[in-house]
């Protein structure tokens, strides 16, 4: 209007306001604690009790391992310094007993000019195991070594005629070239009992006749390390070794077989499935170490470890089956009509679009099967194996450590802890990189 000043008002920014930086008690640790301990006045309360009881243990536990008793040469003689440190006669652990003892809690009772050996073993089954578990990162060739390891691991171990494992090896292509033959000429399932059928004939029948006569003919070995001499983590490792790598192609067998349409190969494995799941390990173990031997002929000495094993394997194969079979359930139909409309039979659409998808949605429960397994190797001290708490109860029974029992099962608890939760993070690791899941 005329006679005003005309005045532009502008109702919307056309400027950005410099950047601030956020309240310092909105980020980093400051941040942090107020959004997740103290995000209300509960959480707050709850924090503090945590950490006043943190507080507490470790106020308890820490002095406690902070001990200067690492050369101490018996319980008394650990009070004894102890009490001149100044931490009371029973506030202290008395760590000489591992000073000790811990290569006899590790070997056992191995001789001792040998130990190169088990370690040798467990160095190789590292080299062994990299290419099954990073195969992106190792070179594929390995897997012949892989193959190959089952048969150096218990030859480097009980030592003897390095013609026994090569026999045991010699079972597994003779089951091969039977099944390849009789798969083309009759069908695969004849194929896969006559090739079983020929390698079971081999080994229990003819593997130590002609492991001895060769043997005779050209002595090739190394000393020989009888089974009461295995013990402590070592045998616990053992155990656990080899009843994990058995249980998951025997499990998988048994998965597929209470699924298949075979009745009677149904009924087999539904029968074992339940059964071994329904008997405690425990009760397994001491079939395993009393009346086994009774099954078999007069004269026949069956190693007890050997019987450890199996049963062990046995066991562990039944719950494996189970975790597998869920995975398979979870498989959407749509995967084996996928399979069916490429024209794959049975065996190559499990091996090439069923089975790969099964075992990555079964990743965590194999590996929680794989944990328990290792632990329960523990139970083999009720039947008179030195494992590690077999051989606590006989290093307790020394005068000298009479009376010692926390220093002793923490040490056990954190060997066992190192090897189960390495299991458990290469298990997040592998579902990583595998991407589990559908999207």
């Amino acid at each position: 209007m005329s006679g005003t000043h005309s005045h532009t008002v502008a109702f919307v920014r056309d400027t950005m306001l410099p950047e601030q930086d956020p309240p310092a008690s909105e980020v980093g640790a400051i941040g942090w604690a107020r959004h997740n301990l103290f995000s209300s006045w509960f959480n707050a309360i709850l924090t503090i009790a945590s950490l006043a009881a943190i507080y507490f243990v470790l106020a308890a536990i820490v002095p406690w391992i902070l001990s200067p008793t690492w050369d101490g040469t018996s319980l008394s003689n650990c009070r004894e310094t102890l009490a001149a440190a100044g931490h009371g006669d029973a506030h202290g652990a008395c760590w000489g007993v591992i000073k000790e003892r811990w290569i006899q809690l590790i070997f056992g009772f191995y001789p001792s000019h040998l130990y190169w050996r088990p370690i040798a073993a467990f160095v190789l089954l590292g080299a062994a195991l990299a290419p099954v578990l990073f195969s992106d990162r190792v070179p594929s060739k390995m897997l012949i070594f892989s193959a190959l390891y089952p048969f150096i691991f218990p030859w480097l171990l009980w030592g003897g005629t390095i013609w026994m494992p090569i026999a045991a090896l010699a079972g597994f292509v003779i089951g091969g070239l039977v099944y390849k033959f009789a798969a083309e000429a009759l069908s695969t399932l004849l194929g896969v009992i006559l090739g079983v059928a020929a390698a079971l004939v081999w080994w229990l029948l003819l593997a130590a006749p002609v492991s001895g006569a060769l043997d005779g003919i050209l002595p090739i070995g190394i000393e020989a390390v009888e089974s009461r001499k295995f013990g402590g983590f070592m045998l616990s490792v053992t155990i656990g070794v080899v009843a994990i790598a058995c249980s998951l192609p025997i499990g998988i067998v048994l998965a597929l077989g209470r699924q298949s349409d075979l009745m009677i190969v149904k009924y087999i494995c539904v029968g074992f499935i339940e059964f071994i799941r329904g008997v405690p390990l425990i009760t397994l173990l001491f079939v395993a170490s009393t009346l086994l031997n009774i099954f078999m002929p007069p004269g026949t000495n069956f190693d007890i470890i050997l019987r450890v094993l199996i049963m062990v394997t046995l066991f562990a194969s039944a719950y494996m089956a189970e975790v597998i079979r869920g995975g398979l359930a979870a498989l959407p139909r749509g995967q084996y009509e996928g399979a069916d409309s490429l024209g794959l039979d049975y065996w190559q659409a499990q091996r090439l679009i069923i089975m790969p998808q099964a075992l990555k949605i079964s990743i965590p429960g194999i590996v929680s099967t794989f944990i328990g397994v290792f632990k329960d190797t523990t139970l083999v001290s009720i039947i008179g194996l030195l494992d590690p708490l077999g051989l606590s109860n006989a290093i307790r029974a020394d005068s000298n450590w009479n009376g010692i029992v926390w220093e002793l099962y923490g040490f056990i608890a954190l060997l066992f802890f190192v090897f189960c939760f390495s299991m458990s993070r290469y298990s997040m690791y592998l579902e990583r990189k595998l991407q589990t899941g559908h999207r």
